[in-house]
């Protein structure tokens, strides 16, 4: 069983309903946005994580303490982000409820004096994208799967004339920030990114890596993209009929040159 070592609270609030049990966990109401540590001894550097979850809920274990897991076995302190949900509770939160709650995330990790890492899953990989655009969040890196980081914008839908997403909070936080466009220097991230997607992913359909891929070009960015033919969506780390079992090791490779560190081989049981 994958368990923090600790959990801190970011702020006041009612307890989080989780429902399910491990190794399904799913965050379905945050009150109180959190910290799970899950840390080892002489770590290398630190990793931020956000679960997916459609900004309606947050998938605890398939895309936070399985990743946490894999990254403790990479030689990194991992942290998974239980924040608030835009358009949630009453009265709604704000459209840049998570974001804050990532910011306020990263000044609690400042204190740990190691390399920040970021890595989102779904829509938690929009999050770490936004994260990584913001002034002095200083991460050395961001790995990004499967996240609508863009196509979910207004202006840049795909599939075209796709509806808008309730809550407005929501959608007006897609609107806010389109990962990856050139004509939106604004949500452009400034440090290294690695993308790990499906082809095929009706979910989140490839124009959202592609347009961050052209970005790149364009502006000559620091970028790694794996595109997987017949992954699904939500593949993260427990999926591995295919070939996008290899992300895994891709990603931890990328992220060992990315840091000058050595990367280990050990997988979580």
């Amino acid at each position: 069983m994958h368990s923090p070592v600790a959990v801190l609270p970011l702020d006041q609030g009612d307890d989080n309903l989780i429902e399910g049990d491990w190794p399904d966990q799913v965050v379905v109401a945050v009150n109180r946005p959190e910290l799970h540590a899950f840390t080892i001894e002489r770590p290398k550097a630190q990793a931020l994580i956000f679960a997916g979850g459609g900004y309606v809920k947050l998938m605890l274990d398939t895309e936070g303490s399985d990743i946490a897991a894999w990254l403790n076995g990479l030689g990194y302190d991992a942290h998974v982000l239980v924040h608030r949900l835009p358009g949630t509770g009453s009265p709604p939160n704000p459209k840049d409820i998570a974001l804050n709650d990532a910011l306020r995330a990263i000044e609690a990790l400042k204190a740990n004096d190691l390399p920040l890492i970021l890595v989102g899953l779904s829509s938690g990989g929009h999050l770490a994208g936004v994260v990584a655009c913001q002034a002095g969040t200083d991460a050395q890196a961001v790995v990004i799967a499967y996240a609508p980081l863009n196509a979910n914008h207004q202006d840049y839908k795909a599939p075209a004339g796709k509806p808008d997403f309730p809550p407005v909070e929501k959608q007006a936080f897609y609107n806010d920030w389109p990962i990856g466009i050139a004509a939106e220097p604004h949500g452009v991230p400034s440090c290294p990114v690695f993308l790990a997607y499906a082809l095929h992913d009706a979910a989140v359909p490839v124009e959202h890596a592609l347009n961050i891929v052209r970005t790149a070009r364009e502006l000559n960015l620091d970028l790694d993209a794996h595109i997987f033919g017949q992954a699904p969506h939500g593949f993260s780390l427990r999926d591995t009929n295919g070939s996008h079992a290899s992300w895994p090791d891709l990603a931890a490779d990328w992220l060992s040159r990315k840091l000058s560190v050595p990367v280990s081989r050990h997988q979580p049981e």
